[in-house]
């Protein structure tokens, strides 16, 4: 009823109106109309993506036909759709009653303009000339919202609310802004980037006004003159770059577009389009053939410069992408965000489209990420932050080098000039700062776990037995023990509160003790805990983890012993071998998830996890924080991220590697010379008479074990039958142990020697054998000899491992199968007639293999296998694109194409590899050699 009571209203008043104006000069459009519908209308139908497909932001649009029913009718101006939704004689009323909506008078101005032919007139404004009330600024301050620095370190360049000051630096770096070399004035908006050309001869200056118009200008560097215009965008611009090579010009702005200009002609190239953001930065690559934006659709997008093809969408960022580069080298693309996040890709997406792998994710700041830049070499990163902190990082692992806190103003523009090794940034106060830096502020070395202290040997003694003597259950009543011993104790006692049990040992510094309790093992009640003091009563120090990732465990949350389906937030930016720090237990990342219901797999990659740092394997609720850490070396300095550092101490509840029960281990390496105090107690501080241990302190004494789990063998006659063996690993020794097979008879041949990788627990090889041979008889089955050999502690160290039981062959096998190179897959090595194939792969790619049936009356399924499929493959390299069911080859196939992806951490190595089926008594492929070759 409202509506109709307007819509008569304004009927009535509308010829009274139109008298007016009919004695006045004919409305135009420029002048009368255009006001009017940018006022109430272009905000919902703008040039971009219009509300039902109908743009009123121009005279042209406004007279395209988009629709069934016009908005403007020239046989029937009176009747026009763009009037009668005005005046509500149509069915929908606009603008919506909860929006302003044009006046009477207004109104009337639209309808005088249909009945007078709807002329367009000239325009009364330039396009960047915004038609609304002037507001005098209460601040003389000018923030300064661009910067760039001329090629010779010669130049600054200041930009800032319609202007770009020119200031000349000296040969130390230092400036003076009281004598600019030139102002450049009378900019249409804010300057949002400039750039000088690679040669140094222009500058490129972006700027706009918002909601209008976007403006790129190319000024002559020595004189200031404009040479060049370029207008195209319907909002401002934040970026316009210069190609490297001269020939381009890159702008982007608010309307979401990228525009590539020839910087010759003037001439539009090419829009690119895709982003559903507005685009904040671009970079061209080094050789001015790519090029890469950051938008605040949360993604960067790799470009053609040649044909505008995307070639990819990097998608990791969690919120707006703020700023982007390519590398000096052309190798890497880096950005950062909103999301306080320095992420880094391989460019790897020259030759069409294709994903490129993310190497690196690091927290750089507590606030937005708003500028990198690299220096000249592409060795060093700085990275300028909305917490008012700037920070210089080594691009060779992405590690924070150097700090500058407490900066007393935002920067929104930085510039490096390499002459001076000098970071310039502008404020937001109007000021510049000045940042220098030299290799001897950076810290050496990195944060590896070098020791502070060499190993060193401890002398060979008899190791005694003790009695605990009571009172032991304070610092300064501690028992005095000599090691190696073993103590026999009890956790019970008289005294108020639960009983603790103190021994006082003397250690030199890099001497390694193993610490271990046996209680829980012998039946006893006791729950053990073993921890390390100095003699004033503080824990030792054993190592500080710095956080570099946070996330939180979804889906569900996990029990203290599972190694699989750890699910935790932005995964993908953890990496292989990585430690995760969760409510104190450290785990190591074995295995990425392999699709979206899965987690990730921990070390050892099956069974019961272990835990790291002698840290003990916890409960962890869905939700709970947890982190991605890394270790820092003794004496490091910590920088500060805005992540946690945790401090891990000598303590130990559970055995880590889970093969003790409840009871303690801990392995101890003294710091320094002196005397310290080992703590026995109850992790539950009970007590009581049947809570006795044996604690004993032996030198540590790295050693390994392998078993060989297939002791009966039943090999196909013409084929081959996987082995499989496993190793433990004593006081952890994480060390390459390379397995021997000998003494096999004719006919009968196996993948030897066979390593189980530096950290791994097993592997695996094949047995062969030709069509002519028989079942081994038990005396020639034990003349096969296994031996494995390793290197604990740097001494050669061989042991006989038990062999086979059986050696029995089938005659008739239903199936034989093996590899071979798939059509537009890889392509094999050049190798020996007799030898292997081979191929090659690199770590962040993936190559396509064929593995061939040959049935023998075999129907059915063959199945290989879900993520272990591809047997003995090097660590970090794992067969790819499985579905739910693995890598199967269907009843009625006869090949199957597979995947092998090398992860980015895959280490350079040569490596047998096999496939195995489990159908038909078991079948394995002959193996097949894959080299990792670094890139």
């Amino acid at each position: 009823m409202k509506t109709l009571r307007l819509a008569l209203f304004t009927l009535f008043c509308l010829p009274a109106v139109a008298i007016q104006l009919s004695a006045a000069e004919a409305p135009t459009y420029e002048h009368d109309v255009a006001p009017i519908l940018r006022k109430y209308c272009v905000g919902c139908h703008g040039a971009e993506s219009p509300e039902a497909e109908q743009s009123l932001h121009s005279f042209d649009a406004l007279n395209a036909r988009t629709s069934e029913v016009p908005l403007i009718d020239k046989q029937h101006p009176e009747k026009s759709r763009l009037l009668t939704v005005m005046t509500g004689q149509s069915e929908a009323l606009m603008p919506p009653e909860d929006e302003p909506a044009p006046s009477e008078k207004e109104i009337a101005i639209i309808q005088a303009w249909l009945k007078s032919g709807m002329k367009r007139g000239e325009k009364v404004k330039a396009a960047w000339e915004l038609d609304v009330q002037q507001i005098a600024s209460h601040s003389e301050v000018r923030p300064i919202s661009a910067l760039g620095v001329s090629p010779d370190g010669e130049e600054l360049a200041l930009g800032s609310y319609g202007q770009v000051e020119i200031v000349p630096l000296s040969s130390d770096g230092s400036f003076d802004r009281s004598k600019p070399l030139q102002l450049l004035e009378d900019l249409p908006g804010k300057v949002t980037a400039i750039h000088y050309s690679s040669n140094g001869k222009q500058i490129a200056i972006a700027t706009g006004v918002a909601g209008l118009v976007g403006e790129a200008i190319i000024v002559a560097r020595e004189t200031g003159e404009s040479l060049q215009s370029f207008q195209g965008h319907a909002d401002i611009l934040y970026d316009a770059e210069i190609s490297p090579d001269g020939k381009f010009l890159a702008t982007c702005g608010y309307d979401r577009l990228i525009t590539l200009w020839s910087i010759e002609s003037g001439e539009k190239l090419r829009e690119l389009k895709g982003h559903n953001g507005a685009v904040y930065d671009v970079g061209f690559s080094p050789d001015s053939r790519f090029l890469v934006s950051a938008s605040a659709d949360d993604t960067c997008k790799v470009w053609r410069v040649a044909d505008g093809t995307r070639l990819d969408t990097l998608p990791q960022p969690l919120k707006e992408v703020y700023c982007c580069s390519f590398s000096p080298d052309g190798k890497t693309i880096v950005c950062g965000g909103a999301d306080n996040n320095l992420r880094v890709w391989q460019f790897v997406a020259q030759d069409g489209p294709q994903i490129n792998p993310m190497i690196y994710a690091r927290f750089a700041h507590e606030g937005p990420v708003q500028r990198i830049v690299f220096n000249e070499d592409g060795s060093k990163l700085f990275s300028v932050g909305n917490d008012l902190t700037v920070k210089l990082w080594d691009t060779s692992s992405y590690t924070e080098l150097k700090l500058w806190a407490d900066r007393p103003e935002i920067s929104m523009a930085a510039g490096y000039v390499s002459q001076t090794q000098s970071l310039y940034l502008g404020r937001l106060d109007g000021q510049v700062d000045r940042l220098t830096w030299s290799p001897d502020d950076l810290p050496k070395g990195n944060a590896s776990m070098a020791p502070k202290t060499k190993p060193q040997p401890i002398p060979q003694a008899e190791m005694g037995t003790i009695a605990e003597q009571e009172s032991n259950d304070t610092i300064d009543s501690a028992q005095a023990v000599n090691f190696p011993a073993k103590i026999t104790g009890k956790i019970a006692g008289d005294a108020p509160g639960p009983d603790i049990d103190y021994y006082r040992f003397s250690a030199k510094a890099g001497q390694n003790w193993v610490l271990e309790i046996n209680a829980a093992r012998s039946k006893s009640a006791l729950d053990s805990h073993l921890s390390i003091y100095h003699l004033d009563g503080s824990p030792v120090e054993r190592v500080k983890l710095q956080a570099t990732r946070e996330s939180y465990f979804t889906f569900r949350g996990k029990d203290d012993s599972t190694s699989d389906d750890f699910r935790v937030f932005i995964w993908e930016e953890m990496k292989l071998n990585e430690y995760l720090y969760s409510n104190g237990e450290v785990a190591r990342l074995w295995l990425h998830p392999r699709g979206p219901d899965s987690g990730f797999r921990v070390y050892p990659g099956q069974g019961k996890r272990w835990g790291y740092f002698d840290t003990t394997p916890l409960a962890h609720a869905l939700g709970e924080p947890c982190y991605v850490v890394e270790p820092l070396a003794p004496g490091q300095e910590v920088l500060p991220n805005g992540l946690p550092v945790f401090t891990l101490y000598y303590e130990n509840d559970d055995e880590s590697r889970r093969t003790m029960g409840d009871d303690s281990r801990l392995f101890f390496t003294a710091p320094e010379d002196g005397e310290y105090l080992v703590k026995v107690r109850d992790v539950r501080d009970f007590e009581g008479d049947n809570f006795s241990y044996e604690l004993t302190a032996r030198p540590r004494q790295e050693d390994f074990r392998v078993n060989l789990a297939s002791k009966d063998l039943n090999v196909p006659a013409g084929g081959a039958q996987e082995i499989l063996f496993r190793c433990d690993r004593l006081d952890n020794f994480d060390g390459e142990i390379q397995i021997d097979i000998s003494g096999l008879p004719e006919g009968f041949t196996a993948t030897t020697p066979i390593t189980i990788e530096p950290g791994q627990i097993e592997a695996t090889g094949v047995i062969q054998a030709t069509e002519a041979v028989e079942t081994l008889a038990e005396d020639v089955v034990k003349q096969i000899k296994i031996q494995a050999t390793a290197m604990p502690e740097g001494q050669k160290t061989t042991h006989d491992v038990a062999g086979f039981k059986k050696v029995n062959v089938r005659k008739t096998p239903k199936l034989a199968i093996h590899i071979e190179a798939a059509e537009g897959g890889a392509k094999p090595r050049q190798a020996a007639a007799d030898g292997p194939l081979e191929f090659e792969v690199h770590p962040g790619e993936t190559i396509m293999l064929k593995v061939i049936a040959e049935r023998k009356d075999l129907k059915g399924n063959i199945t290989f296998g879900k993520e272990g499929s591809g047997r003995n493959l090097p660590f970090a390299v794992n067969i790819a694109n499985l579905g739910l069911n693995g890598l199967m080859m269907l009843d009625g196939q006869n090949e199957r194409e597979f995947f092998i992806t090398a992860d980015e951490v895959a280490e350079p190595t040569s490596r047998l590899f096999h496939l195995n089926t489990g159908v038909d008594g078991g079948h394995a492929t002959p193996p097949v050699l894959l080299h990792v070759i670094p890139k």
